[in-house]
């Protein structure tokens, strides 16, 4: 069973931090189809108004633009929240090498900010973005909780803090928290400009401009590719799984893996167009090869992902086209 099927009170409210965002603002739409309340709560640093103004005739929708960062703006969103949906932060390794600070303050001070104002609001589930570099240089596959190596970014330390921080809350306070480490997140709405972009929406964004991309390495790197659909349902699960699969981690993926070389040439086939890419330099702490074990989501949260990366990857592609003009 997907997400569209399950029941929360029919007067539930849902707070998405980040709602703005790519995975933020899929989760809106995806509350808000199945009726129920959401605040978003964004400063829009990255996130985009416009995820916000597509919603803002839904007399069920509220846009608080706001800073996680700051104490009493979290304090004030989770006010008779429900459930929280923590996606609030800062990606890309890259960049978080370049500003370690900003990272600090946002990723890590900013959810601790969001744990202590649910946990004084009485929310009854936070769920929260973790992210797969937290496995850093541990060279098993597939990836599995419990067997993490060496952080090899900023972002990744971020990530391993929330965690931590997470925990805690559960062990001393009761609030019921979930991290889902996401492995490679795509679909629909994801920003394919900047430097930073994530490499699907690049890629299919410069193939369609004409442009001749660029892959970092040999493209012989894999990735657990995750379609957005999935991710929805694992948040919502997760705000409906017992206490005690609370204070944990859990792999958020389809379990598959796909090689950046194939991924490549596979839109450029589906674009009709024989562009050949540039090849760079490796990036600076990014892992070669990512690949998860979703078993214990399946175990614990109910987790059991419908969308393949080939039906993913086909409605990316269907949208960006269709978005891209």
């Amino acid at each position: 069973m997907g997400y569209s099927e399950l029941v929360f009170p029919q007067n539930a409210v849902f707070l998405v931090t980040g709602g703005a965002g790519f995975i933020g603002s899929n989760l809106c739409e995806a509350l808000l189809g199945m009726g129920y309340t959401v605040r978003c709560l964004d400063d829009l640093s990255t996130g985009k108004r416009e995820h916000t103004e597509m919603f803002a005739e839904n007399p069920n929708y509220t846009f608080i633009e706001g800073d996680v960062k700051d104490f009493d703006t979290c304090l004030k969103a989770c006010e008779g929240a429900d459930y929280v949906l923590h996606q609030a932060a800062w990606g890309s390794v890259p960049r978080s090498i370049e500003m370690p600070l900003f990272y600090c303050a946002n990723n890590i001070s900013g959810t601790l900010n969001m744990l202590e104002a649910a946990r004084r609001s009485g929310v009854k589930k936070f769920v929260y973005a973790s992210s797969s570099s937290v496995y850093g240089d541990e060279p098993n596959l597939p990836k599995t909780e419990g067997r993490e190596g060496n952080l090899l970014s900023p972002y990744a330390l971020t990530k391993r803090c929330d965690e931590e921080w997470a925990k805690q809350y559960t062990m001393h306070y009761g609030l019921d928290t979930y991290g889902l480490r996401y492995f490679n997140v795509f679909g629909r709405r994801q920003n394919p400009d900047g430097a930073y972009a994530a490499v699907i929406p690049k890629f299919i964004r410069q193939l369609i401009s004409g442009e001749r991309p660029t892959i970092h390495g040999d493209g012989r790197q894999s990735r657990d590719f995750t379609y957005i659909e999935n991710v929805i349902e694992a948040n919502l699960k997760a705000c409906l799984a017992p206490h005690e699969a609370a204070g944990q981690a859990y792999n958020i993926a389809y379990g598959g893996r796909e090689y950046l070389i194939d991924i490549y040439y596979g839109l450029t086939k589906a674009l009709g167009l024989d562009t050949e890419p540039f090849f760079g330099p490796d990036r600076p702490g990014d892992i070669k090869h990512s690949n998860a074990d979703i078993g214990k989501a399946r175990r614990l949260l109910g987790y059991d992902p419908e969308w393949s990366f080939a039906r993913g990857i086909e409605e990316a592609i269907a949208w960006y086209r269709e978005h891209l003009k």
